[in-house]
């Protein structure tokens, strides 16, 4: 047995079970595939493949196990030629991450200026988009990680680390109706008004919709967008109430806007962060994620790295304990409408 045809295996597999596509992202010829897989196969004394004819149609039960213990295997061939990069002292690549504008904007740059500061010669990538851009990015490998809130069906096979929790708030401009109440906001209040907020956050089963449509209740959906800066900048127009990240507010910057506390409303978020099931993760990918999430235990990280099954860790990681992640001075207690910090 030998690692080219582990190779070549893992990228039949990868590439949708198509051996002229497998063997081009090879730089090989398609025979060349075709029978060191025949070989694997005779070796082994097993039928990886089921086939019609000359066309590949599906891996066998035998094959799929084959194929899951192959990717293993070059996952730590790969981390051993890293580990080997490292003990001569040679950290260099990239770090590449696919999130949306609330995170780029208000989590991330402590964080990656700090793993700047320790990883001079890792080039870092930042690219901004929606739950789906993110997902097809991760799933193009494009990007190296994913960093988003929710919508974990469209990674199925991304392993996912909870990073924080958040809350909603209303921001309204200090002039609106809604600037001066004095007892806690409700959604019968809200409803009366345009809403502007994220992206997306109007589909039927979004938890906003969700928490109108559990009171019988229609929300006017009258902007969204993905940029928590765009939002404030409408609100600000008097186009409608703002819905946004508590996060997304800044002492100084947004003092002309009122703040509403919401959480009683809308239920509390959690953001993640997460790498696809086949990706290396090197020494400096996993110092940026205790960077990120410090609450993390390294072993929880490490049993991802040796490929431990995802419904084991999810497990691990549905008990961690989660930092509250809201606007400057926010506290967890319930709240009335409030002056912005």
């Amino acid at each position: 047995m030998k690692l080219q045809q582990l190779r070549f295996l893992a990228a039949v597999a990868d590439n949708g079970l198509n051996i002229t596509i497998a063997a081009e992202a090879l730089f090989t010829s398609q025979p060349g595939v075709s029978k060191q897989i025949r070989l694997l196969e005779d070796e082994l004394g097993l039928k990886l493949f089921v086939r019609k004819g000359k066309r590949i149609e599906a891996l066998t039960p035998a094959g799929e196990k084959v194929v899951e213990r192959a990717r293993l295997v070059l996952r730590e061939v790969q981390a051993i030629k890293a580990l080997a990069d490292e003990l001569r002292g040679e950290v260099r690549g990239r770090l590449s991450l696919a999130t949306t504008q609330t995170q780029a904007r208000y989590v991330l740059p402590p964080v990656i200026n700090t793993f700047r500061q320790r990883f001079p010669e890792i080039n870092v990538e930042l690219h901004q988009g929606t739950s789906e851009q993110i997902a097809q990015m991760i799933g193009e490998r494009q990007a190296d990680f994913a960093m988003a809130t929710g919508s974990e069906d469209l990674f199925p096979d991304v392993i996912k680390f909870p990073v924080y929790r958040w809350d909603r708030v209303v921001i309204v401009p200090r002039d609106h109706p809604l600037a001066s109440i004095r007892k806690p906001l409700s959604l019968a209040a809200l409803a009366r008004y345009p809403l502007v907020t994220y992206l997306f956050s109007d589909r039927p089963k979004s938890s906003l919709m969700t928490a109108f449509r559990d009171q019988d209740l229609a929300p006017r959906i009258a902007f969204t967008a993905r940029d928590s800066d765009i939002i404030k900048t409408y609100v600000r127009t008097g186009l409608g109430v703002g819905i946004v990240a508590g996060m997304a507010l800044l002492p100084g910057t947004d003092d002309d806007l009122r703040v509403l506390e919401a959480r009683h409303l809308f239920p509390r978020l959690t953001t993640w962060i997460g790498f696809r099931r086949d990706f290396l993760l090197k020494n400096f990918h996993a110092d940026f994620l205790h960077l990120l999430a410090p609450h993390l235990e390294p072993t929880l990280i490490d049993d991802a790295l040796r490929g431990r099954p995802v419904p084991e860790l999810q497990s691990l990681i549905s008990n961690t304990a989660l930092p509250l992640r809201n606007a400057p001075g926010e506290t967890d207690e319930p709240a009335t409408g409030r002056k912005q910090a």
